[in-house]
């Protein structure tokens, strides 16, 4: 038998629990009503979001680098750096969006009004902008269970699983960490 499988399954029921809690999370601090008001300024997190997502993408090369150089210890480091960041991200994340207004793209004003000659202004750039954006969002969602049940399979020691998995997951989870800041960096010019 390949690794704790009776710990990987309750490890499994967690992360499934966890991801549905994290999905409901992120579209509840879509919603205006829930705003929380706080003399705290947290504007200063979106370039923490974009520098968490890099060292997150960053990691997961250099985990690949060392399990494909054999080097099982180096490999799970680095996957241990990618999982805090990925939770030090999601937390400052919720609580950004939870404490500020959603900065628009091609709100060249700060108004909170979107005209037609500021969409114009933006060009086709607004178009990649909501395509990374997209893109970005949906494969978070979607793969947020899978990295933790990749994870989980290494933890627990399936390690057939987890090559498995991993091989899937990887360029999903890599993707999301490089398109969060490119969003950031194509977003920062309509920060108030």
């Amino acid at each position: 038998m390949e690794g704790n499988k009776v710990l990987g399954k309750k490890l499994d029921i967690a992360a499934v629990i966890i991801s549905i809690a994290v999905i409901i999370l992120v579209g509840v601090m879509r919603v205006p009503s829930m705003k929380i008001n706080t003399t705290i300024d947290f504007s200063f997190l979106p370039p923490l979001h974009a520098l968490f997502n890099s060292v997150v993408a960053i990691s997961l090369i250099c985990a690949l680098y060392f399990i494909k150089s054999k080097n099982i210890k180096a490999h799970r480091n680095m996957i241990y750096v990618a999982m805090s960041f990925s939770f030090l991200f999601l937390l400052s994340y919720v609580v950004y969006h939870f404490t500020t207004p959603e900065t628009l793209y091609s709100d060249f004003d700060h108004n909170r009004i979107i005209t037609e000659a500021e969409k114009a202004q933006s060009g086709t750039l607004r178009t990649i902008y909501f395509t990374f954006l997209a893109s970005h969002i949906l494969l978070a969602a979607i793969s947020l269970p899978f990295i933790l049940f990749t994870f989980i399979r290494g933890y627990t020691g399936q390690v057939t699983k987890h090559k498995r998995l991993a091989k899937l997951v990887w360029p999903v989870w890599f993707y999301v960490a490089l398109t969060g800041p490119i969003c950031y960096f194509m977003l920062k010019p309509f920060y108030a």
